[in-house]
């Protein structure tokens, strides 16, 4: 079983500015050719860059949780991101953040691993006050999950209110009900877990807004 590996490393650079106080209600698609909002850079932990028109995030420390965000504000919404591991051990995790407020780093965080196991949970002040999966106990296996390097992986959020559903590759892999938090930012996120090294390349950041009746 994949086991929980929590260090007080934060990877607090490559934060982007909030955007307005409401939630958008106009799709918006990143498709990584240019930087846009989203904020790119190094140090010698992390390296955000766009290649290729991909958002390309290496983590090179150890133990680290990294990630950026967009710059944004969204409600409820469909959020879809495709995901490809390139270099690295399997065991780790990337995919996205949801709902993320910049100001006290509190996020929801919806991750897969390169050896095949799902984490969906959500944090609190960047994880220093709470890190709680709401689905599952910790990690857990999916078959929905293309394993190994250079496999696209899609995850999408179908999230309503506290209602909120995850897919990996339009399989379902778990729903639950939350309302810790309602609206705010997105993003993206590698973590590794003992060995460093992680690349993974994302493309196609899709947020489609819902309209209610």
């Amino acid at each position: 079983m994949k086991q929980w590996v929590h260090i007080s490393l934060w990877g607090t650079l490559l934060l982007a500015l909030l955007a307005g106080c409401l939630g958008s209600a106009t799709a918006y698609r990143e498709t990584f050719d240019e930087p846009g909002s989203w904020r790119t850079g190094k140090d010698g932990d992390v390296e955000g860059q766009i290649i290729n028109g991909k958002y390309d995030l290496l983590v090179r420390a150890d133990v680290l949780f990294a990630w950026t965000t967009a710059g944004k504000r969204f409600g409820d919404a469909v959020y879809e991101v495709e995901a490809t591991q390139v270099e690295g051990p399997l065991d780790n995790g990337y995919g996205m953040l949801f709902r993320v407020d910049d100001t006290r780093d509190d996020f929801y965080v919806f991750q897969i691993s390169g050896d095949g196991y799902v984490w969906i949970g959500r944090y609190k002040n960047g994880g220093d006050d709470e890190i709680t999966p709401i689905i599952g106990d910790w990690w857990f296996e999916s078959n929905a999950i293309k394993q190994g390097l250079n496999e696209t992986n899609v995850l999408k959020v179908d999230a309503e209110g506290a209602n909120l559903i995850f897919y990996v590759n339009n399989q379902e892999v778990g729903r639950v009900t939350d309302n810790s938090f309602s609206q705010g930012d997105i993003g993206l996120v590698v973590e590794t877990m003992g060995t460093g090294g992680v690349r993974v390349q994302f493309d196609n950041f899709l947020v489609t807004p819902k309209t209610r009746q």
